[in-house]
């Protein structure tokens, strides 16, 4: 019985993060295309959120979140891919 040093199969957290933003960016997306078929013009996003009330910071800290979380994934990744990554050897003469 040998020493198993992978992550259990189970999803990371990061994956279902990825999933999240895939969905958020998605359904956004769809809703301003839907809107724009019917009405013809883009609707005014700010407008939508003050018509909320108090709930508007609610889904302001929420995207505000999403945003975040995206920017520290990218980042991450970026780090992991450079630190990862071996330097290259000068070539002897």
């Amino acid at each position: 019985m040998g020493t198993r040093d992978e992550q259990p199969d189970g999803v990371q957290m990061s994956t279902l993060l990825w999933y999240a933003i895939f969905v958020w960016f998605a359904s956004s997306l769809f809703s301003q295309s839907l809107y724009m078929a019917f009405n013809g013009v883009p609707y005014d996003a700010v407008a939508l959120l003050q018509n909320l009330g108090p709930i508007y910071y609610l889904v302001l800290v929420i995207e505000l979140v999403v945003w975040i979380s995206l920017g520290s994934l990218l980042v991450k990744k970026v780090l992991k891919k450079t630190w990862a990554s071996p330097s290259p050897q000068p070539l002897a003469a």
